[in-house]
């Protein structure tokens, strides 16, 4: 585990009880599953470039996968670990955002209970995308 990923799981977990709101993006008021990754990333000093347009369901999310790498996030393939971010499918065409918190859980706006929550990796979560917030030049 990088010390660029331990910084992205505590600043999720920092958020953890926020509430949740669609497209929200600011703690105080409300995070959606972008929202989360977007204000995690600035918390470990990252400008995150974050999709617009999307709803609760999408057909296809391809269109906004790019930004992730804009976002200094890069693919991964292998476990995974505290701070990566992962792209799930909950259901057809309900795809989410969480960060993994690690020991098995991960973080995510969980629109149901209304507020970031951390809760086990679900083993029925289909994995879409697995990326890793790319390492800085001091590690």
């Amino acid at each position: 585990m990088s010390a660029c990923g331990e910084a992205l799981a505590a600043a999720g977990l920092a958020l953890v009880g926020s509430p949740f709101r669609l497209h929200g993006r600011d703690p105080a008021t409300g995070l959606d599953c972008v929202g989360l990754v977007h204000a995690g990333l600035l918390a470990v000093g990252v400008q995150p470039v974050t999709p617009r347009g999307y709803g609760l369901r999408n057909l296809g999310v391809g269109q906004w996968l790019g930004l992730a790498q804009n976002s200094g996030l890069v693919p991964f393939t292998g476990p995974h670990a505290a701070g990566d971010v992962l792209l799930i499918a909950l259901a057809h065409c309900q795809h989410h955002l969480v960060i993994v918190a690690g020991e098995g859980d991960v973080i995510h706006a969980h629109a149901g209970l209304r507020k970031v929550v951390r809760q086990p990796f679900d083993p029925a979560w289909q994995v879409c995308a697995h990326w890793r917030l790319a390492p800085t030049a001091k590690e």
